[in-house]
């Protein structure tokens, strides 16, 4: 049951703004991933287990060369700007590399991006990218500057990733059988706000949402969208913040639909819950809660850029196409 009330469309609401973008190619046996460090520091331990995990999968990882770099100055940076930014280009630049996958978040990437030669990034034609958290303000630009489909998925040097079972195989399948991931939710999903809507997904971590407003390739609406947004460690008035950012610039006008993820260290999940009811109970679309993607213990890999219908009642995001052609 839901304290929200009811004035979510009861049949698809039509996109109105965003079209479905570019599809990368699914993973073959044998294919080459290169692992890149946009963000924070990667502990080395935990990326050869992540790597480990890959190799079992009959991958074949290379590891980007500054991913094990700290910054010489700013501790919370894996290397300068400009060496995480010359690892991702010339990962995605090699023609023998079939996908790009995150060693981890933190922060970083919007020193990065526009370091990047997007030009020379289009020419290298679509690739599988792989990240979540930090790595948002990536998927918003791959989306916007490139308009390729990327996924909101487990990184390779991340807990979750080493450690969960649940969170191992929604990658795994998304990778390499698509067509078997395509109705995605957890069954602790549930309707906030009733409804069932149509549109095409895009989000991530909230926080990386907001802070991209006002920037030169930043998405200037959700309208369309089915917008799936999770963070960690906001308090209820910082979400608070970030949501108000959103609402009072306009960007979630036309929205389609809300999918809530995982809200780890964000406080008790009644006043986060509270909140959502508050800001985002008046949009007038349905909102799924702990669809079960994001910073939690366990997470689905959930592609952005696909057409989907969102159902509230039954807790689930269905794709209309697989992630991956």
């Amino acid at each position: 049951m839901t304290d929200a009330p009811r004035r979510s469309p009861a049949s698809p609401t039509p996109p109105t703004g965003l079209p479905p973008l570019t599809r990368p190619a699914r993973l073959r046996p044998g294919a080459r991933v290169a692992v890149v460090a946009p963000s924070g520091p990667v502990p080395p331990d935990r990326l050869e287990a992540g790597l480990d995990i890959l190799r079992g999968w009959d991958l074949d990882p290379v590891v980007a060369p500054h991913v094990l770099d700290l910054h010489p100055r700013l501790g919370y940076l894996a290397g300068t700007d400009e060496d995480r930014a010359r690892d991702l280009q010339e990962a995605w630049c090699d023609p023998s590399v079939s996908a790009v996958l995150c060693a981890r978040g933190g922060y970083g990437v919007q020193r990065m991006a526009d370091l990047l030669d997007w030009t020379a990034m289009r020419a290298a034609g679509p690739k599988v990218f792989v990240g979540y958290s930090d790595i948002t303000a990536l998927h918003e630009a791959f989306a916007r500057r490139m308009g390729l489909a990327t996924l909101h998925g487990p990184m390779v040097a991340t807990v979750a990733f080493l450690k969960d079972a649940i969170t191992q195989e929604s990658l795994r399948a998304t990778l390499f059988d698509p067509e078997s991931v395509r109705t995605l939710g957890r069954d602790t999903a549930r309707a906030l706000v009733p409804g069932r809507a149509r549109g095409v997904t895009l989000g991530g971590c909230v926080s990386l949402l907001a802070a991209d407003l006002g920037t030169p390739y930043a998405r200037p609406s959700a309208a369309g969208g089915l917008l799936l947004i999770e963070d960690v460690g906001e308090e209820p008035y910082r979400l608070d913040r970030i949501l108000t950012q959103l609402v009072r610039s306009g960007w979630l006008d036309g929205v389609a639909g809300v999918a809530l993820g995982s809200w780890t260290e964000c406080g008790p999940y009644d006043a986060v819950r509270t909140l959502f009811l508050d800001r985002l109970g008046g949009l007038g679309v349905p909102v799924v809660e702990e669809l079960g993607f994001g910073h939690g213990e366990s997470a689905l890999t959930m592609p952005l850029g696909v057409p989907a219908v969102l159902d509230a009642e039954s807790g689930t995001l269905t794709l209309e196409m697989p992630a991956l052609v």
